[in-house]
């Protein structure tokens, strides 16, 4: 891929340099790159489909030539479709980690790995279902690190390893749900030289029951007999009354004998009871982790995981409609949802207090934050 323009230079384009276009070469009116570049843009300026980004294409050609040649102009939203549906998905994920990579330079703090499903990605003359999307999330840095794309939720368990595999974690604190509660992932976030912090529920068998188990027998003797960190936190919050209890443990030499997973160090509890104008509810969670028994640094963890559905997942349904796309054709929906994360990557990292929502209309109204935003 080239750069011949005098408008500045597009760093990301070197990341997808090896990405092979699934076009015959001899018939190609629109360079990959130039595709790429206006899907970019247009994303980045509001557009929420191959019909947007076509548009755009028409209305910014001036713009899109300060760095490619565009001498063809811009293609249709058929063409667009056509191409993304038929681009590798697995190549484009891989050119948006290294790029990520070099966004983020060395990962801090803790990267929360959870799963979303593109609701309308479904293809039914396909015969195929919504893809579901696996991200990997910087809460401290706010940016999203990578992702990976099954064609159901239940494949979560085999995309979270090869997730990981792409992510340079040394020193992250990885944390994940349930369904990423098993003992080849620990394993794996280990190997990578981070720590884990998983979340336990009823899928793995007898470990979830004794760590149940232990924590109610111990709290019952107010854990006179469990070496201990405890850490508390209220919060009052519109009409919201919210205690959290975290209990921390390292004092488990039995439990890992009976359960060899690689890094177990600690076990958590996480009780929360919320008080609101309608009633009561308390809800207990349980995890393990590779980390001392430090309940404020563990509760911090916890929070921040939970800290992705608010940092990225609402941000895609509400500010980039996730829900309402109806890309569908093969591999369409997952890389137009390659192009949203990148598009959200930059507009975290694009100048000003303004919300993402209103970045994208400064975007779409002056071309020269357009500039900040790509060239950044």
């Amino acid at each position: 891929m080239s750069n011949d323009g005098d408008g500045g230079t597009l760093d990301f384009l070197e990341h997808f340099s090896d990405l092979e276009d699934p076009r015959q070469a001899g018939k190609v009116l629109y360079p990959l790159d130039e595709i790429l570049l206006l899907t970019l843009c247009a994303v980045v300026s509001g557009a929420e489909g191959w019909v947007g980004v076509a548009l755009f294409g028409e209305r910014k050609l001036d713009f899109l030539r300060r760095f490619l040649p565009f001498a063809h102009g811009t293609p249709s939203h058929d063409q667009l479709g056509l191409v993304f549906a038929a681009l590798d998905r697995e190549a484009f994920q891989r050119g948006f980690v290294a790029w990520a990579a070099a966004l983020a330079a060395a990962v801090r703090g803790v990267v929360a790995v959870d799963g979303k499903t593109l609701r309308r990605s479904f293809d039914r003359a396909g015969g195929k279902g919504p893809i579901h999307l696996i991200s990997a999330w910087s809460s401290a840095q706010r940016l999203v690190l990578g992702q990976r794309v099954v064609d159901e939720k239940g494949n979560e368990i085999t995309a979270i390893p090869q997730l990981l595999e792409l992510l340079s974690l040394e020193g992250a604190i990885v944390t994940l749900d349930a369904m990423g509660c098993q003992k080849d992932i620990a394993a794996r976030i280990i190997d990578k030289g981070a720590d884990y912090v998983l979340g336990l529920k009823g899928n793995q068998g007898s470990l979830r029951d004794d760590v149940d188990l232990l924590f109610k027998e111990q709290a019952a003797r107010d854990f006179a007999d469990l070496a201990v960190s405890r850490h508390r936190t209220v919060e009052a919050d519109h009409g919201r009354l919210e205690t959290r209890e975290i209990v921390a443990s390292d004092d488990i030499d039995w439990l890992r004998k009976r359960h060899p997973w690689k890094g177990l160090r600690t076990i958590v509890r996480v009780a929360t009871e919320r008080e609101t104008a309608t009633g009561t509810t308390r809800d207990t969670r349980l995890f393990i982790s590779s980390l001392p028994a430090d309940a404020h640094r563990l509760a911090e963890a916890v929070r921040a995981h939970w800290g992705i559905e608010n940092g990225l997942h609402w941000v895609m349904d509400m500010v980039f409609r996730d829900d309402e796309c109806r890309i569908r054709k093969r591999n369409a929906p997952a890389n137009f949802a390659t192009v949203k994360h990148m598009a959200t990557n930059m507009l975290r990292q694009a100048p000003g207090k303004h919300s993402l929502k209103s970045k994208r209309q400064i975007a779409a109204w002056d071309n020269q934050f357009l500039y900040q935003v790509i060239t950044a």
